[in-house]
């Protein structure tokens, strides 16, 4: 049974920096053939893309709201997507969630993920 965890949420400053963490397993083929995607959910707005790391050796993909300030990266002998968050502003007060895509070209469209973990809170205080 496929399962993403994501860790590393919490409460910080405008300004400040998180790193979360996305801990993939139970998946039926290699971890580098799904793309890794983070998107983000605030209250009553839609869920929307932030950042994806493709499959198969391929880059990144970034949200403009978000480019120069996160970067996504991957560990495949550890089957694990980071997302380091930096220069972080109350907008990017949300509920984070990691997606998984097979052979995903890190897509922003969030109904190309087949897999979601439960998300992780985070919040930025002005």
């Amino acid at each position: 049974q496929v399962q993403l965890v994501e860790s590393g949420g919490g409460l910080v400053q405008a300004g400040d920096s998180l790193r979360l963490s996305c801990a993939a397993s139970g998946f039926g083929r290699p971890f580098d053939r799904y793309a890794m995607g983070w998107f983000r959910q605030a209250p009553g707005k839609e869920r929307e893309f932030v950042a994806a790391f493709r499959c198969c050796g391929g880059g990144t993909n970034y949200a403009d709201s978000v480019k120069g300030r996160f970067t996504v990266s991957r560990d495949n002998a550890k089957n694990t997507v980071n997302l380091q968050m930096n220069s972080l502003k109350p907008e990017d007060t949300a509920v984070y969630y990691c997606a998984a895509d097979f052979l995903g070209r890190g897509s922003a469209g969030k109904a190309q993920y087949e897999n979601w973990g439960q998300g992780t809170q985070v919040t930025v205080s002005s």
